[in-house]
């Protein structure tokens, strides 16, 4: 293996690891407050990609200046976490909290069906491509190796901001630390005072805000075609899953391991690109059932 080979598998891992982060950070939040494994996450990632996408491609083509392109990013995934999650959220979700899981997973895969055919209405099957923020940032070089630096610095800097700003949300904000009491103790925490109701509503906009900039933040890198959505949920499960459901911190190591390793695949063997990620995962809880950093729980009977 050469130092160029590794370079340049390394640089494709970060910057996989990184989009693959920010909607499995989404995913692993809803669950360790919600206590929902949310299949239409995928859809949320995929229409916050064609919102991305349209938006972009409305400012260029009305002459606006394409460094506007960066903001929209944003705001696309805003707009879809803040009006979609939320009505998800309010309309949906609030009835089923205490439900099977069984029941809550049908439903939420069947969210995540409508949405996948709604996209299908909306944007047709033909592929959508936004490329306008990759070409302004140019290209960079490490070690010899020539990137865009749309993937290798802007979007890696992007998850770190995520990271730290949500362990910082979580841990040193009053709304965070109300989040963190629902999530220990519910019942406990509403007989303080806390309003549970308004504290899911708020985690899930949240998590349906990062798929969405996850999907946002790919759409310069990647044609966007319908189905891309069920590709990242169950890639994002993988990455709860290695990590221990509920573990944002582990979240990022995961998404690396998987990224990194697939990566390294795509160029070793392709043919084993796909299951990459999967025998990472399986690794992993062979050793650790509750992943690298889940913890044991005590059932209630």
């Amino acid at each position: 293996m050469t130092m160029n080979f590794a370079v340049l598998a390394l640089l494709d891992g970060v910057a996989y690891a990184s989009l693959l982060f920010l909607v499995a950070v989404g995913l692993t939040l809803i669950f360790g407050v919600l206590g929902i494994l949310n299949i239409a996450h995928g859809s949320l990632y995929a229409i916050g990609a064609y919102v991305a996408a349209t938006l972009g491609q409305w400012l260029v083509a009305n002459g606006y200046n394409p460094w506007l392109t960066f903001p929209a990013l944003i705001a696309a995934s805003v707009f879809v976490g803040v009006v979609l999650g939320g009505i998800l959220e309010k309309v949906l979700l609030q009835r089923i909290y205490s439900k099977d899981p069984v029941l809550q997973l049908l439903v939420t895969f069947a969210v995540f069906m409508i949405l996948e055919n709604c996209q299908r209405m909306i944007w047709g099957v033909q592929p959508y491509y936004m490329s306008t923020p990759l070409t302004l940032l140019g290209n960079v070089s490490f070690l010899g190796i020539t990137y865009t630096a749309y993937q290798v610095l802007f979007i890696p800097v992007a998850a770190i901001t995520v990271l730290f700003s949500l362990r910082y949300f979580l841990r040193h904000t009053v709304m965070g630390s109300q989040i963190l009491a629902v999530t220990e103790d519910r019942e406990a925490a509403t007989a303080i005072g806390i309003n549970a109701t308004r504290i899911y509503l708020v985690t899930f906009v949240l998590g349906a805000s990062f798929a969405a900039l996850g999907g946002a933040l790919v759409t310069p890198t990647t044609s966007l075609v319908t189905g891309m959505g069920a590709n990242m949920i169950v890639l994002s499960f993988a990455v709860a899953a290695t990590a221990g459901l509920g573990q944002i911190e582990g979240a990022a190591i995961a998404a690396l391991m998987i990224g990194i390793g697939r990566a390294f695949a795509v160029h070793i063997s392709p043919e084993l690109e796909v299951i990459t990620p999967y025998l990472i995962m399986v690794l992993v809880l062979l050793v650790k059932p509750n992943g690298l950093f889940g913890k044991v729980t005590v059932r209630k009977i």
